[in-house]
């Protein structure tokens, strides 16, 4: 396992479905506690760990909300799923020793600190993983968005996408044989062709600020603490 790391401080990018395994919704505590191993394994080379952690295995508003539900308040349910999501990891992670706190976006003062920048930070200085819930606090943008925008504000080196597949590729790779991986990409060339990386808002923020992206696999063990320690891993995407 790498011993040095070439970021100081990372947003890692965390999908609600990492957190159900195997299984199509719900949290697994098999899932967290694997998740909870590898974060500590980054942890301990001193890294500073941001977290955004989607809500998709509790609620995915577009596909669920139908017709009885509009598409603002299905988002702010959203939010709240992603909060029970930091929640749990909170806990996985306190379990393994590894200090957390969670801030929401959306305020609910007696499971989380609200979001603010300055405190974030100095909690990030003292060594402990603030794990960021509620998006952005607003619909209509996704949690790829609020992870781009929380690293921009945090300073941070790196945007880490833990996914299910090693990287980016030309065309879905669970269908499509053909398809080809890229070690790496620009953020022009994943908007043009619609790689369906990250939204293009989340991008777009990424491109503007100079925030690198690593799409890497959240399955293969330790590898965070490579794409940590500047290691190959996944597809990496910059500016130029």
């Amino acid at each position: 396992m790498p011993s040095t790391k070439k970021y100081k401080r990372v947003l890692l990018k965390l999908s609600g479905e990492s957190l159900c395994g195997e299984s199509s919704h719900g949290i697994k505590p098999d899932a967290l506690s694997s998740i909870g191993s590898e974060i500590k394994l980054a942890h301990a080379q001193g890294l500073q760990i941001g977290i955004v952690v989607g809500g998709g295995n509790i609620w995915r508003g577009e596909q669920d909300r139908g017709e009885a539900i509009s598409r603002v308040t299905a988002d702010y349910m959203g939010m709240l799923a992603t909060l029970m999501n930091a929640m749990a990891l909170q806990d996985a992670l306190e379990k393994v020793g590894v200090p957390t706190r969670v801030q929401s976006a959306v305020e609910i003062n007696k499971l989380s600190e609200p979001y603010i920048r300055r405190r974030a930070i100095r909690h990030l200085e003292k060594g402990r993983v603030v794990i960021f819930a509620g998006g952005t606090g607003n619909p209509y943008f996704t949690t790829d968005t609020a992870a781009a925008l929380r690293a921009v504000e945090i300073e941070a080196e790196v945007v880490l996408k833990a996914t299910k597949v090693d990287g980016v590729y030309t065309a879905d790779p669970k269908k499509d044989k053909t398809a080809k991986k890229f070690e790496r990409l620009t953020f022009m060339d994943s908007i043009r062709q619609r790689l369906k990386v990250m939204d293009t808002t989340a991008l777009t923020l990424c491109m503007e600020n100079q925030m690198p992206v690593v799409v890497f696999d959240l399955a293969v063990k330790g590898n965070i603490a490579r794409a940590v320690a500047g290691q190959k891993v996944g597809t990496l995407i910059t500016t130029e």
